[in-house]
């Protein structure tokens, strides 16, 4: 038994602290001390529930890691979080609720499903013909205007997009201040999901 709570201590960073009580550590390693007691046992299969709540960001960031060396060492973990920005980076497929199981894959998949993929283009000064420029690349189904000297192409892949925009771009003289692929988070997957819901209930 010994030997397993060293273990256990080293793997979470406290063995220095073995002989400390409990009540004299801050929050952060007290949830240190909850996930070494859940490795006691060697656990193939870990659920942890709130890991991070109530943690300041630095003692967030240090159960992250524990729970990424968790990961790397073939444990499967399931983690219930309320923070969306942590289930992104920390879970290889997520499940969202909303009373009942609304949607489950990776993120990146979920994102595919909801929104469309979208190129942001900016340039120094309004394209004068900017139907001319865009019209008719490849991987390029359509555009809008996003402010004077802004443009959303709606893509079918970005990798073929982007350089073919870059090209049109070129050629047309434009100056071109950046092109990026539009990013959703996690938390925009939820929020949409939501809004999906509400508007059901409102029907």
């Amino acid at each position: 038994p010994g030997d397993r709570i060293d273990r256990a201590l080293r793997a979470v960073n406290l063995a220095d602290r073995a002989h400390d009580a409990c009540s004299t550590l801050s929050k952060g390693l007290r949830q240190r001390v909850a996930l070494a007691r859940a490795l006691l046992s060697d656990p193939q299969v870990l659920f942890l529930d709130e890991p991070t709540s109530g943690l300041d960001p630095v003692a967030a960031r240090d159960v992250h890691e524990l729970i990424d060396d968790l990961r790397q060492r073939g444990v499967t973990i399931f983690l219930t979080t309320h923070r969306l920005e942590e289930a992104e980076r920390l879970c290889d497929r997520v499940a969202i609720l909303n009373t009942t199981l609304r949607t489950i894959g990776r993120p990146e998949e979920l994102r595919d499903q909801l929104f469309a993929k979208t190129l942001a283009v900016k340039t120094l000064v309004p394209l004068p013909d900017p139907a001319g420029v865009f019209a008719g690349l490849p991987a390029v189904d359509g555009w809008h205007h996003d402010g004077p000297a802004g443009y959303v192409l709606a893509v079918s892949d970005p990798a073929v997009a982007a350089p073919a925009a870059t090209r049109a771009l070129v050629a047309a003289g434009a100056d071109v201040l950046s092109i990026s692929e539009s990013r959703h988070s996690l938390e925009d997957v939820y929020l949409e999901l939501i809004n999906q819901d509400e508007e059901v209930s409102r029907r």
